[in-house]
């Protein structure tokens, strides 16, 4: 991967433990500037959890946005699919990508329809991205496959090289980013409290996941550890659980 980043309108800002702030002129909020977090920590936290993002990209003019899966590992992130994928190919040959991810935490129950909203985490990454060639493809699948389901990819058969041929792999610099949270209760006009409506928070955890056997798994076989005590990683974030005073 390059280390060029001159494409980047990056303003970096050094922290103590050493990482760049990702937050440039055009990823820095202008909106509830306050629910804006810039800092490693907080954005590779949002991306660990998830496994799922959204690709914004340009062909001809038009913009297309596909979800897919996806993979961190430390300042790279992994796209993967068909090679024939016109997402892919086209996002391949440098063109400007946006890449989105949203965790929903809770739904915000206001006194007004105005003031109601969603507790969230998100993520906007700007950048370029880059074909991982053949010789760094199969760590870069690994890296997805784990990411979606830690410790799977050591219970697979062997990729084959046909496979492989078939598929592109995707890889996005961390350079130009930012994260976007909402915590904390509702937030109503003044005059608003004293009125006899509920409001409040519907959390929306994540359920247990429930494992279902394939019909045409063999006897005998058990589901490994891995599978058995799925469960995403989250990692606590110190934002101010008072909220930031806006919707």
């Amino acid at each position: 991967m390059t280390d060029d980043v001159s494409r980047s309108p990056l303003h970096a800002v050094e922290r103590s433990g050493g990482e760049a702030a990702l937050d440039s002129s055009r990823t820095r909020l202008n909106r509830y500037p306050a629910r804006g977090h810039y800092d490693w920590d907080t954005i590779t936290a949002i991306l660990d959890e998830a496994f799922v993002c959204h690709v914004g990209f340009v062909v001809n003019g038009q913009p297309y946005v596909i979800p897919t899966g996806y993979g961190r590992d430390g300042r790279y992130l992994y796209i993967h699919g068909s090679a024939a994928s016109r997402m892919l190919t086209e996002a391949g040959t440098g063109g400007p990508v946006c890449i989105t991810v949203t965790l929903v935490d809770a739904l915000v129950l206001a006194r007004s329809a105005f003031n109601s909203s969603v507790n969230y985490r998100s993520v906007v990454i700007l950048g370029h991205a880059e074909p991982v060639p053949g010789e760094r493809k199969l760590a870069a699948l690994k890296t997805i496959s784990d990411h979606i389901a830690p410790g799977r990819w050591e219970h697979l058969r062997p990729v084959r090289q046909s496979e492989l041929d078939e598929t592109a792999v995707l890889a996005i610099e961390l350079v130009e980013a930012s994260a976007k949270v909402r915590v904390g209760p509702p937030h109503d006009d003044a005059d608003d409290y004293h009125l006899p409506i509920s409001a409040g928070l519907i959390q929306l955890p994540q359920a247990a996941p429930r494992i279902v056997p394939d019909p045409q798994l063999s006897p005998g076989i058990e589901m490994p550890a891995h599978v058995a005590g799925y469960a995403r990683p989250k990692r606590a974030l110190e934002i101010d659980e008072a909220g930031d005073g806006q919707p």
